[in-house]
């Protein structure tokens, strides 16, 4: 899938669990990752190392035709501490998890360790919301534009992924809130005609974006989604029944930076399956 000029982007690739009785579906989505960017695979466990657990590690591992040999590490304390502590210490490229602790009415809330995985984790993240044994097709994909060169490359590593799902549509969508909005027509001398022009000068510049980052058979939409707040953009991903939302992000420093205003909204409501890019 990949020319040999063109390394998988990821070395290495942890599934985090705590045997959920979801274990197995994560496990199997994270297969599907790893076949797309060949990397080696690490399993985080917190709890108890015994026969058991080896058993079950073991059975779950060749009924997935997965490295019988893969790295188990095993870790205390609490999930999410123990998680991103094994993340920092083996210097993990990216994480596969479960998403939901528990789903409400129409909004699917993100489980604790998740939530701390998509703030904190000192690597890429991928969530996922109904992990299934038989991973279906990611044919709808939305990416979340951000122009930093970090954007462009997280496009670049996106578009093989979408290419080989196969996805039927991936839209490249600009979030713009009521507050960017004011702010920029501030900037614009703040007269209500500037506005279409504006309008324009984002679609074009989006397109400018996705043309950076090179030919692709992949079918691309560019959009940009208005709203009062980035929560217009939850919506968009719904409307158009998205399979995977893909969001880059500026690696974290020691501290946990605070996600950008427009996208903070993932850590709690996630429409569909989540790829934070770092």
């Amino acid at each position: 899938m990949h020319s040999m000029a063109d390394p998988s982007p990821y070395k290495s690739i942890a599934v985090a669990t705590t045997f959920s009785p979801r274990f197995r579906e994560v496990l199997a989505e994270a297969k599907r990752i790893r076949e797309r960017f060949p990397a080696d695979l690490h399993l985080i466990y917190v709890g108890e190392r015994n026969k058991e657990t080896a058993e079950k590690f073991s059975d779950a591992l060749a009924a997935l035709h997965l490295p019988a040999n893969s790295a188990i590490h095993y870790e205390q304390g609490d999930p999410a501490e123990a998680i991103l502590r094994a993340l920092a210490r083996e210097k993990i490229d990216v994480i596969v998890a479960g998403a939901l602790e528990k789903e409400v009415v129409l909004h699917p809330f993100l489980g604790n360790v998740a939530r701390r995985l998509v703030r904190e984790a000192p690597c890429s993240v991928v969530l996922f919301t109904r992990p299934a044994a038989n991973p279906k097709p990611l044919r709808r994909i939305v990416f979340v534009a951000d122009y930093s060169s970090h954007g462009l490359k997280a496009l670049k590593i996106t578009l093989p992924l979408a290419a080989s799902e196969p996805c039927d549509r991936l839209y490249v969508i600009r979030i713009i809130t009521t507050f960017d909005q004011a702010r920029a027509s501030m900037g614009a001398g703040g007269s209500k005609g500037k506005d279409s022009n504006a309008h324009d000068a984002e679609e074009e510049a989006l397109e400018q974006f996705v043309l950076s980052a090179g030919a692709t058979d992949v079918p691309i939409e560019v959009r940009c989604v208005r709203g009062n707040t980035g929560l217009a953009a939850s919506d968009f991903v719904q409307s158009v029944k998205a399979d995977l939302l893909v969001v880059p992000l500026q690696k974290n420093g020691e501290a946990s930076q605070p996600l950008p205003s427009n996208i903070a909204w993932i850590t709690d409501v996630i429409p569909c399956n989540l790829w934070v890019i770092r």
